[in-house]
């Protein structure tokens, strides 16, 4: 069997054209359905109670008076989710355990952050669920808060967690602090190399918590039936990754929970944690009937997750042609009210992008009384990598060098060793520098106050686990089904795949998102992953296709298989 996909009535294929968005017409004309347009007939209003205080002790929770109230179908306390272990679990592109992340769906022993959720209800319209809310009788405990990461660290620190010992430290601490774990990489000798530099800078740094902003808050419609099965519909990064998390905290099977994720309305890593769907499951589990639930403008900042606010020590020696021989950092992020900052990237990446032989970066995962931190947009690389760039341009200035000329002569290639262990492949670092020493902006002259820089960066490309399908009908054309949200033009990227390896036009394939009972697993979108690893499973499934249809047309036409081949959409004797 010879195969040639390649579509075209010129010849060439769809992938790395414009071609139209197979979502754009929906969202342009008002017809796409994101998280709080989903509805269901007879459905509830949830509210959230969150909490007043950074840190308090609750004391009692009194919800006699607002399940009282007519109109009030649910309420739910810490009562409702049992405890969870320290399991560890991916949280975005990060890491977080269960019996955080159930501490942080509902608060239980502490509040830990002004916003935190503590109570919420289920009743037959909004006035009413926000009338309920204020009739939740809570008793605090208040206690000393700290926000800022350097002085949640000091020994004399509010301390958040009475179980948190520092991690990656000997001998093990025997007190408890908020410093949840140390990390540190070393490669080479950095006092050798200091000791060989012509200039060194030294500088420190502060980043502040910075929310995602995206414009869509986060919403949720979850019904449970009679038997335990239940439907869910969000706004979502990673359906899969929220079926598994409610499962495991509503005491379900997997298999009973069906997630259908919305469009969504801009999430950069925001939308890869569970805020509301199990607050949502639990009320129509209680309720017996369908529950809605929105955040307002004001939840999403007060109570889901920003990237971490730092503080960076940086550290760099070079010698006066300019070649960096040591490199430093300090980082010091801030995880929020639970361990799990993005701090071990940030130490990963911030001396990546450059050939260097000495390197030391020690990391701190600080918690503090903020909410917990999500995933951001290659989360805490930019960090750190602001820092070590920052000194980067300082060190130019000192030398007199140009800003990429001095990254180019240091840039890390294929090959290089980095500090964190593996060699790399091939980057494209020194084409990129090159590239935009050719731009026409890059050479523009610049007016009074204007000002121009240039950054080096490294992230990780992640694979993880994808499903698609591809069924062809019965006119030709073909259904492709996705497990990964598109939230940046996925649609597009895998019909344009597909239609290139099954040689068929653009608009003959249809994409849709499949929900959890319609797909295996598919980890999340996220990680620069779901285009990569999208698109090799639909190169597969069309392998299969192209296969099958061959091996059916061979029965049909009785013909040996290399007696038959697949060309631009059909098989042809």
């Amino acid at each position: 069997m010879a195969e040639n996909g390649t579509n075209g009535t010129n010849g060439q294929g769809y992938v790395g054209t414009r071609t139209i968005r197979p979502d754009g017409i929906d969202k342009v004309t008002g017809r796409a359905r994101f998280g709080a347009d989903f509805n269901l007939p007879g459905q509830l209003i949830g509210k959230v109670l969150r909490s007043p205080h950074p840190h308090a002790r609750i004391v009692s929770i009194d919800t006699s008076k607002a399940e009282a109230l007519p109109g009030v179908k649910a309420v739910i306390t810490r009562d409702d989710f049992a405890d969870q272990s320290s399991e560890f679990i991916p949280a975005g592109e990060m890491m977080m355990n269960y019996k955080d992340v159930v501490r942080n769906v509902l608060a239980r022993e502490k509040v830990l952050y002004e916003g935190h959720a503590v109570a919420a209800v289920a009743a037959t319209s909004t006035s009413i669920a926000r009338r309920a809310l204020k009739l939740i009788d809570v008793k605090y405990e208040i206690l000393p808060h700290v926000i800022d990461v350097v002085e949640a660290m000091k020994p004399d620190a509010p301390v958040l967690h009475d179980d948190l010992f520092t991690a990656g430290v000997e001998p093990k601490p025997a007190k408890p602090s908020n410093i949840a774990k140390r990390i540190e990489i070393v490669a080479g000798d950095i006092e050798a190399g200091f000791k060989q530099a012509d200039v060194i800078v030294e500088r420190e740094f502060k980043t502040a918590p910075v929310h995602q902003g995206y414009i869509e808050p986060h919403a949720a419609l979850a019904t449970v039936s009679e038997d335990g099965s239940a439907e869910l519909w969000c706004c979502t990064q990673g359906h899969f990754i929220v079926r598994a998390h409610c499962a495991r905290l509503l005491g379900l099977d997997i298999a009973k929970i069906r997630v259908t994720a919305s469009e969504i309305g801009g999430g950069f890593g925001g939308k890869t944690v569970v805020y509301l769907e199990p607050l949502a499951l639990a009320l129509s589990r209680k309720a017996k009937r369908p529950v809605k639930m929105v955040m307002s403008r004001e939840e999403v900042f007060k109570a889901s997750g920003p990237t971490s606010g730092a503080t960076i020590k940086v550290k760099m020696g070079a010698t006066k042609d300019g070649k960096f021989v040591a490199g430093f950092a300090e980082l010091k992020y801030q995880a929020g009210a639970f361990q799990g900052s993005p701090v071990q990237p940030g130490v990963m990446c911030a001396y990546a992008p450059y050939d260097m032989q000495n390197v030391k970066v020690i990391g701190y995962d600080v918690v503090s009384n903020r909410p917990k931190v999500a995933a951001y947009r290659a989360p805490g690389a930019p960090i750190s990598e602001f820092a070590v760039e920052s000194v980067v341009d300082e060190i130019a200035k000192k030398l007199g060098l140009d800003p990429i000329e001095l990254r180019m002569m240091n840039a890390a290639h294929e090959g290089t060793k980095a500090a964190y262990g593996p060699k790399f492949g091939p980057l494209g670092l020194e084409e990129t520098l090159n590239s935009i020493k050719k731009t026409e902006h890059w050479n523009t002259p610049l007016r009074k106050w204007q000002g121009r820089g240039v950054a080096s960066g490294f992230w990780f490309n992640i694979g993880g686990e994808t499903c698609a399908s591809l069924t062809v009908n019965e006119d030709g054309t073909v259904s492709l089904m996705a497990g990964t949200p598109d939230i940046g033009g996925l649609r597009a990227a895998l019909t344009n795949v597909a239609a290139d390896e099954l040689g068929i036009p653009y608009d003959k394939v249809r994409p849709i998102i499949g929900d959890t009972g319609s797909l295996g697993f598919t980890f999340l979108t996220g990680g620069s992953r779901s285009a990569f690893s999208g698109s090799m499973a639909i190169v597969e499934a069309a392998k299969q296709i192209k296969a099958e249809l061959c091996a059916r047309a061979c029965k049909l036409w009785d013909l040996k298989p290399e007696q038959v081949a697949f060309e631009r959409g059909h098989v042809r004797p």
